[in-house]
């Protein structure tokens, strides 16, 4: 698991092997896993969605604590995946960074509690599966509108963007952080120490 720039977010890069009947690689594996983060996943849900192209999905998040951690592949076709910092009080605050999974490299991006996470369908039948640390609990899950142009997340050009009710009315950065929905970067270290602590 190869670290990126923002703090409590990994890129997992696994090894393929290929044959005559097609091919075999780990998506998970627990070591590998603790050694990155320093305490292991906890599995409340596994969640599959199917996307067509061009649909847009985030950027979500949970209330801090829990929070809920994502571990997140693409099995079929390719979305690009994006982690947001939202945690408010962070050195990067704001920030964003995109990874291109798909179902030829199978890379897996991991993002622990407080970040946001958003991914749009870069083809057809896009299928992502993920395993989320904790269960959908529609209180604590909230949103910052994926085409904020504060953020400026860089969406491919071309691809028109399909955003669900929800996610079209979801609010700016400024506005999600000024009501108060934004987890505070302090609380989401205190949780990630819980957690190595606890595990």
């Amino acid at each position: 698991m190869r670290p990126l720039d923002i703090e409590g977010a990994w890129v997992l890069e696994p090894k393929i092997f290929p044959d005559g009947r097609g091919s075999f690689h780990e998506w998970y594996r627990t070591p590998e896993f603790r050694a990155a983060t320093g305490y292991d996943l906890g599995l409340a849900q596994a969640n599959c969605s199917v996307s067509r192209r061009g649909v847009l999905r985030g950027v979500h998040f949970s209330d801090v604590p829990p929070g809920q951690a994502k571990y997140v592949t693409c099995v079929r076709g390719a979305v690009l995946d994006v982690v947001v910092d939202l945690r408010v009080g962070s050195p990067l605050f704001g920030r964003w960074e995109a990874v291109r999974l798909d179902d030829d490299t199978r890379h897996a991006v991991f993002l622990a509690e407080g970040l946001g996470h958003a991914f749009l369908a870069l083809t057809d039948e896009a299928t992502v599966v993920y395993l989320c640390s904790t269960g959908y609990a529609p209180e604590r899950e909230h949103g910052v509108h994926p085409l904020d142009p504060a953020l400026g997340i860089d969406w491919p050009r071309g691809v028109e963007p399909v955003l669900s009710p929800k996610d079209a009315q979801a609010p700016s950065l400024a506005r999600a952080e000024a009501s108060g929905l934004l987890p505070s970067y302090a609380s989401c270290r205190d949780r990630y120490q819980e957690l190595r602590v606890s595990g």
